[in-house]
């Protein structure tokens, strides 16, 4: 079996850090990056914020996909992220919208 048949799935999360910011991020494995992330081996930004709190979690398909939503979502304001959290905004709703 080929490495270009064994698709990865992608996941969009978010990480509520202790001052109440939201980190957006990408991966394949949410675990490994949360653990990573914790251990100061993931962005520069989480780097000493402990502790994470992993937030919101959802499959959004391949990766040129994630990095789109990635994208429209780092650039949603704090208030719309909170929704997303919430369950109030769904992805597709953010993907749509131009």
């Amino acid at each position: 079996m080929s490495g270009d048949s064994i698709r990865a799935q992608w996941h969009l999360y978010l990480v509520r850090c202790p001052d109440g910011s939201l980190y957006t991020g990408i991966t394949t494995d949410v675990d490994r990056r949360l653990a990573a992330h914790r251990d100061n081996r993931g962005a520069k930004r989480l780097r000493g914020r402990s502790p994470l709190e992993l937030v919101f979690s959802q499959a959004v398909g391949d990766r040129a996909a994630a990095m789109r939503l990635e994208y429209r979502v780092k650039a949603l304001s704090k208030s719309d992220k909170e929704r997303i959290v919430r369950g109030d905004r769904g992805l597709p709703q953010v993907a749509a919208d131009r």
